[in-house]
C-alpha cells in the first residue's frame, strides 16, 4: 500500500427492509473517518456494499413469488437511498452478485482446494436459517440459536470444509505480536480466550440444500457458503483475481475494517485465516464498535422499537442524526437512544452552543464593524489563552481521529465552541463597544471569535458536512477554504464580509416534536390496510353445514408441474385424507409436516392439476403473503372447530 492511500470498509449489508438509525452507525462513522482522511490529503477508498446470497433470501423471494435477484434489487436500491440520505461518501459499492466478485470467489475457492486447505465431508448439527449458521447441541441454548435466539432445526448434508484449525496457532501468534490488530482490547481478549485458545473447528463453506449462491467451481451441486463469499469482498472489490479493478496493490492491506461487535468473530478469526491461507497480508486493524441501544436492547423491527432515520431527518436534518450517532457511541462501547436524549443533545450542543455562537458572532460583527471581519488591532488578556486552546484542540482532534476515537474527537471539537462562548463572557464585547478607547480590543474579540468559528467549521466538516457548508456561507468563505491546512490563525480573512443567516440549529420543542415523530413512526410501521370485501350474510344454519376439523399433516410434497400447489396427506381423526392447497409459494413442504391445521372436510372432491383434493385448508391473507391457520399441537386430529 502506498503511504498516501487509505482503505476503510464497512461490512457488506444483508439486504433487508429493517435498516434503522442503529445499524446506520457503522457506515456513518466510517464516512466521518473517510472524509477526515481526504481532508488530510489521503487518497481514500471507502467500500461498502451488500451480501446477497443465502437460503434465507431465496426463501423470502419465493414466498413473494419473485426470483431472488428481483427481490434483492429493490432492497439494494433502498439501501443506496438511505446512504444518500445520510450523506455517505462511499467510493465503491460491491454486490456479491456482481460478476467480477463471483469470478474472484470461485478462483479463491479453487486455490484453497488445490493447496489442500479445503476438503469434502459432511455436516450434521442444528441449523439456524436466519443466521445461516450450524450449531452443536451444546452450543444451542435451549434448542435455539445462541446468536439470534430463534429456533434451530436438525440438518445434515454433504459439505466442503476449510481447514481453519491448521492456521489457529499462526493467527494467535499474530494477534499476540500485533496487539492493535483487534480493538478495543476487550474484544481482542474475547476472541482470544473464548475462541482461539479453546481450539478452532474446521469451517463449513458449502451447501447443497439450496442453490442461491456462487457455484463451487469443482462441484456445482454445491454453492459456496456465506463466509468465503461475503468476507472476500474486501479484496475482490479492489480487483483481486478479477479484471474489473486494479487497485489491490495500491490499497491492500486495508487500514481498518469498521464492524459491529456481533460479527467480530468472522472478521478477526475466519477472515484473517483465509488471508493467511491465500498468502496475503492481514488488514491493519479490525475495530468492533458497540450498538445504539433503545430500552436497554438492540433496535429490532420485530420488537417494534426501531427509529427511522428518514423520519428523524425530516424533523431535525441529517447532520443532527450524524452528530448524535458520532458523539453518543464511544468506539467499543454501546450508546443509548431515546427521543428525549436526542433532542436534548441537539438543543444543548448544536442550538445553544454552536448555533448561538455563530449567530452572536455574525450579529456583533455586523453591528460593530459593518459586517466585515476586523483586524485585531488591540488585545485582551484572554486572546492568547483562546488561541492556544484552539491550536491544542486541532492536535487533539487529529490524534483522536487518527486513532478512530470519533466520539472523543467530536467532544474535543465542541470544547472549542464552549471555550469560545466562555471567551465572550470573559471579554464582554457589549461593554467594550461602549468605550471608543476599547475599539481595538473589541476588534480583537471579533477577530478571535470569527477564527474559532472558522476552525470549528473545518473540523466539523467530516461530522456534519452540510452544516459546515452553511457555516462557511455565513462566514463568507468558500467550500474549498474548509481545508485542514487552514487550521491556523491568519489575517487572510480580515475584511471578509459575514452574513447572518437562518439559525443553524433552531431550538426544538421536545414534547410537541416527540408526539409528532412518534405518530408518524407508528403510522409508517403499521401495515397498509386494504378495504375488506364482504360477502353476503348467511344464517347460522348455513354455517353449520360446513364441517371444520383439526387435521395432522403426515406428508406434504409439491404437485408435479405446478409452482403453486402442495399435496397433503393428513390424519383427519378417522384415517388418511388427501388435500391439495395453493400455498407452495409461501411454505416449503418440510415446514408443515407434523403441524396441526384447520380444514373443511365435507367439501365435494375436486381435481387440481389432475390430483384429487378432498377438503380445503383454512388460511388467512396477510399483506403479500398467505398464512395457514395453525392449531395448538395438543388438539387431536378430528377435533371439530366451531
Amino acid at each position: 500500500m502506498n503511504k498516501n492511500k487509505f482503505y476503510i470498509t464497512t461490512p457488506i449489508y444483508y439486504p433487508s427492509d429493517k435498516l434503522h438509525i442503529g445499524n446506520t452507525y457503522t457506515t456513518v462513522v466510517s464516512d466521518a473517518i473517510a472524509r477526515y482522511k481526504r481532508m488530510r490529503g489521503f487518497d481514500v477508498m471507502f467500500l461498502t456494499g451488500t451480501d446477497e446470497h443465502g437460503e434465507k433470501l431465496q426463501q423470502i423471494a419465493e414466498k413473494k413469488g419473485l426470483k431472488p435477484i428481483e427481490y434483492i434489487d429493490g432492497i439494494v436500491a433502498s439501501i443506496k437511498d438511505l446512504w444518500s440520505l445520510m450523506n455517505i461518501s462511499y467510493d465503491r459499492f460491491i454486490r456479491t452478485t456482481d460478476d467480477y466478485h463471483i469470478e474472484s470467489v470461485q478462483k479463491i475457492f479453487k486455490q484453497l482446494y488445490d493447496q489442500g486447505d479445503i476438503y469434502l465431508g459432511s455436516y450434521e448439527g442444528l441449523y439456524c436459517t436466519p443466521c445461516e449458521a450450524f450449531w452443536t447441541e451444546t452450543q444451542a441454548v435451549g434448542g435455539k440459536c445462541p446468536d439470534c435466539g430463534r429456533e434451530v432445526h436438525p440438518a445434515k448434508e454433504e459439505a466442503y470444509f476449510f481447514k481453519m484449525s491448521k492456521y489457529a496457532d499462526q493467527l494467535l501468534k499474530y494477534i499476540e505480536e500485533h496487539p492493535d490488530f483487534i480493538e478495543p482490547e476487550s474484544r481482542r481478549n474475547e476472541m482470544v480466550n473464548n475462541f482461539l485458545k479453546p481450539g478452532l473447528q474446521d469451517l463449513c463453506i458449502s451447501r447443497t440444500s439450496f442453490d442461491w449462491g456462487i457455484p463451487v467451481p469443482i462441484n456445482e451441486k454445491h454453492v459456496i457458503y456465506v463466509w468465503i463469499d461475503a468476507l472476500s469482498n474486501y479484496i475482490t472489490a479492489l480487483g483481486y483475481q478479477n479484471g474489473k479493478y486494479n487497485d489491490f496493490d495500491d490499497f491492500w492491506p486495508a487500514d481498518v475494517h469498521v464492524i459491529g461487535k456481533d460479527i467480530l468473530r468472522f472478521h478477526t478469526i475466519y477472515w484473517p485465516i483465509m488471508l493467511m491461507a491465500l498468502g496475503l497480508p492481514l488488514p491493519k486493524k479490525v475495530y468492533g464498535h458497540g450498538w445504539l441501544l433503545i430500552d436497554g436492547g438492540k433496535m429490532s423491527k420485530s420488537k417494534g422499537n426501531v427509529v427511522d432515520p428518514a423520519i428523524l431527518s425530516k424533523y431535525f436534518g441529517v447532520d443532527a442524526i450524524r452528530y448524535y450517532l458520532l458523539s453518543e457511541i464511544s468506539m467499543g462501547q454501546d450508546g443509548n437512544y431515546t427521543n428525549e436524549l436526542f433532542i436534548n443533545r441537539i438543543n444543548s450542543d448544536l442550538a445553544n452552543d454552536l448555533g448561538n455562537l455563530l449567530s452572536r458572532t455574525t450579529s456583533m460583527i455586523i453591528k460593530y464593524f459593518g459586517g466585515a471581519v476586523p483586524a485585531p488591532e488591540g488585545k485582551t488578556d484572554f486572546d492568547g489563552i483562546l488561541e492556544q486552546f484552539a491550536l491544542d484542540t486541532v492536535k487533539k482532534v487529529e490524534k483522536e481521529m487518527d486513532s478512530y476515537y470519533v466520539s472523543n474527537a467530536v467532544s474535543t471539537m465542541m470544547s472549542l465552541v464552549s471555550r469560545a462562548n466562555k471567551y465572550i463572557d470573559e471579554t464582554a464585547p457589549w461593554v467594550l463597544a461602549k468605550d471608543e478607547a476599547k475599539k481595538g480590543e473589541l476588534a480583537s474579540v471579533m477577530y478571535h471569535l470569527y477564527e474559532c468559528l472558522r476552525f470549528a467549521a473545518i473540523m466539523l466538516k467530516p461530522i456534519m458536512p452540510e452544516s459546515s457548508s452553511k457555516m462557511a456561507l455565513q462566514l463568507g468563505i468558500s467550500e474549498a477554504e474548509l481545508s485542514w491546512d487552514n487550521l491556523c490563525f491568519t489575517d487572510k480573512y480580515v475584511g471578509t464580509a459575514v452574513t447572518k443567516g437562518e439559525a443553524l440549529f433552531p431550538r426544538i420543542d421536545a414534547e410537541k416534536t416527540i408526539a409528532e415523530i412518534t405518530a408518524e413512526a407508528q403510522a409508517k410501521l403499521a401495515p397498509a390496510r386494504k378495504p375488506l370485501v364482504h360477502k353476503e350474510q348467511v344464517t347460522i344454519d348455513a354455517f353449520e353445514k360446513l364441517e371444520i376439523r383439526a387435521v395432522k399433516v403426515l406428508e406434504c410434497e409439491p404437485v408435479p408441474k405446478s409452482d403453486k400447489l402442495l399435496k397433503f396427506i393428513v390424519d383427519d381423526g378417522e384415517g388418511r385424507r388427501q388435500i391439495v392447497s395453493g400455498i407452495a409459494k409461501y411454505y416449503k413442504p418440510e415446514e408443515l409436516i407434523g403441524k396441526t391445521l384447520a380444514a373443511i372436510v365435507n367439501l365435494m372432491p375436486v381435481k387440481l392439476r389432475g390430483v384429487e383434493s378432498c377438503g380445503m385448508l383454512l388460511s388467512a391473507e396477510s399483506g403479500d403473503t398467505v398464512k395457514v391457520i395453525m392449531l395448538d399441537d395438543s388438539v387431536e386430529a378430528g377435533g371439530e372447530i366451531r
